[in-house]
């Protein structure tokens, strides 16, 4: 089976395609990954070719933006739904799909395997009339099939492409997911997925780091990380905000992070900070706070007490693995969604007023929230009686065949 996987985006949305492009590898299927030329090292070692042929969708869709060629969305209490449609489905998304359909002519996909916020991928697939599945995606659940229709339709009409009235043709051969159906992310239009268990790591050879064991034992352990996406995304926007001369407000890209070591530092506990590269005053760290650069994430939830997080999908579905209750402090894009949704849930709490204050009084809250913690570990119970990925390859394996 030749497999084309198609991946833009940040580095978590290639690393929530990753365990199924290893997992296809190692059945022996061809797999094409076509990606960003950053996001390649992402599949280093992996069986599987990559061709970085894609240039960053969304900073295509923020220069149109700016330059007026795409509409600012009207409703206030729908902007981040509607600009993150317009950033992925606008009229770059041609470019995208231009770049794309040689290499997949030339590759001959039986199926092709996209990530959810990667559309280009759907349009090739129709073009060649090859089955289509989206990877777990939060962006991709994120975003209202209806209101993406339109979207769509404006690009197939540019391509020449036949249009459609169902807005689940983006489902037309269904979706991959780690979440149980009980506690699924996607939108209520969505169907049901294809679920396949939350691998336990997804980074080759990953260990707990030797400072781990010199962390107290006697104070609950919280971990927290606001994601890879937040640097790139943010300052990239504001780059190009600027670069315009768009209006825009100051913005202080520590400012989240500094707001996690100073409420964490009032909490007895013991605390793990990830800055992933965003700058940190580490003179509000309390003593019990280590800031580190980075932290094997799956590995260490599994002795949290609590997870402290922007809400990322690959997040949520990690803490979920491990049982672990969540406070979700949103940043951008999908994120405020997947926060209503983990309270939603009773997976944790949503932290929606900015300062260290509410974020403590969550996090204390959350620590000794017993009902929260139970139904954590029932959705860790739910997702690890899901079958293994190979559940996911046969899904593959059936539609090539089909």
């Amino acid at each position: 089976m030749r497999v084309l996987c198609s991946i833009t985006g940040s580095p978590s949305h290639a690393r929530a395609s990753l365990p199924l492009v290893r997992a296809l590898g190692e059945a022996g299927h061809d797999v094409l990954v076509v990606t960003a030329e950053r996001l390649g090292p992402v599949f280093d070692g992996e069986r599987a070719r990559v061709v970085g042929a894609y240039t960053d969708i969304t900073a295509q869709g923020m220069r149109l933006l700016f330059e007026g060629k795409l509409p600012l969305p009207e409703e206030f209490s729908r902007f981040a739904h509607d600009l993150w449609a317009t950033l992925g489905c606008g009229p770059h998304l041609t470019d995208a799909y231009h770049r794309l359909l040689p290499l997949a002519r030339d590759f001959r996909p039986d199926v092709i395997l996209r990530d959810g916020y990667e559309f280009a991928a759907l349009l090739v697939a129709e073009t060649l009339h090859v089955p289509h599945v989206p990877a777990p995606s939060g962006s991709g659940q994120f975003l209202d099939p209806e209101l993406l229709l339109p979207l769509l339709n404006d690009r197939r009409r540019e391509l020449g492409l036949p249009e459609t009235d169902d807005p689940l043709a983006v489902y037309r051969h269904g979706r991959l997911d780690c979440m149980p159906a009980k506690f699924s992310f996607a939108r209520p239009l969505a169907p049901d997925a294809v679920a396949y268990r939350q691998p336990r790591t997804v980074t080759r050879g990953e260990t707990l780091p030797d400072w781990f064991a010199d962390l107290p034992a006697d104070r609950p352990l919280i971990l927290a990380s606001l994601g890879t996406g937040l640097p790139a995304t943010v300052l990239g926007f504001l780059a190009k905000a600027r670069e315009f001369g768009a209006p825009i407000p100051a913005y202080d890209p520590a400012e989240p992070l500094n707001t996690v070591v100073e409420a964490l530092s009032g909490l007895d506990c013991t605390a793990v900070v990830a800055t992933l590269g965003t700058p940190v005053d580490t003179t509000r760290a309390a003593p019990h706070i280590r800031i580190v650069d980075r932290f094997p994430q799956q590995l260490l939830l599994e002795h949290a007490t609590l997870f402290l997080t922007h809400g990322g999908y690959n997040s949520i579905r990690e803490a979920v693995r491990a049982g672990v209750p969540m406070a979700v402090r949103p940043l951008f894009g999908d994120q405020q969604y997947n926060a209503l949704r983990v309270a939603d849930l009773g997976l944790g709490a949503h932290v929606a007023e900015r300062g260290p204050d509410p974020m403590r009084e969550t996090c204390r809250r959350l620590l000794t929230d017993t009902l929260t913690a139970t139904e954590a570990r029932h959705a860790r119970d739910e997702m690890l009686a899901l079958p293994g990925i190979d559940a996911a390859v046969t899904h593959l394996e059936r539609l090539a065949t089909a």
